[in-house]
């Protein structure tokens, strides 16, 4: 997808945003198929709900939030992933009405699968672009997260 820049811009070819997107998408597709391969049937769609569920458990409002999905969206993809083993719901220990979602034993299996995947990844990309350039590109990258993350 090619996109005009406005005039005197200086760039032709994709948009800023879509470089971006291009290694997020194959990163994420890479890490699914992985996870996949090793016996675990999670979708993109629960795996993009999954993937934010904090180490110490989230509460469903914050994970809708998260993953910009209605409150009803986030419920439907969360007892998908408790049918399935990765999550379960348990007391707030904060407030006896709520609950929280935490990671399962199963869940932490599959981080496990794509954190590696994942490393894997991020080690070719260092390969292809030379350490230098590697750090360069993580160091803009963070300093663009300080204005775009909402949740950093």
């Amino acid at each position: 997808m090619t996109t005009a820049t406005p005039e005197g811009a200086g760039h032709a070819g994709p948009s800023l945003g879509v470089l971006l997107f291009i290694p997020y998408r194959h990163m994420e597709q890479r890490i699914l198929d992985a996870v996949v391969a090793a016996g675990h049937p999670i979708t993109l769609v629960q795996a993009r709900l999954f993937q934010r569920v904090d180490p110490n458990g989230s509460r469903l409002t914050a994970l809708a939030a998260a993953a910009q999905a209605s409150k009803q969206a986030a419920k439907f993809l969360v007892d998908q992933l408790e049918a399935a083993g990765y999550v379960e719901r348990v007391p707030d220990p904060d407030d006896g009405r709520a609950r929280l979602v935490c990671i399962t034993s199963r869940g932490h299996d599959v981080i496990r699968i794509a954190t590696a995947v994942q490393s894997g990844i991020e080690d070719e990309w260092s390969r292809h672009l030379g350490g230098q350039a590697d750090e360069e590109l993580r160091r803009h990258l963070l300093r663009l997260r300080e204005i775009t993350d909402p949740f950093a």
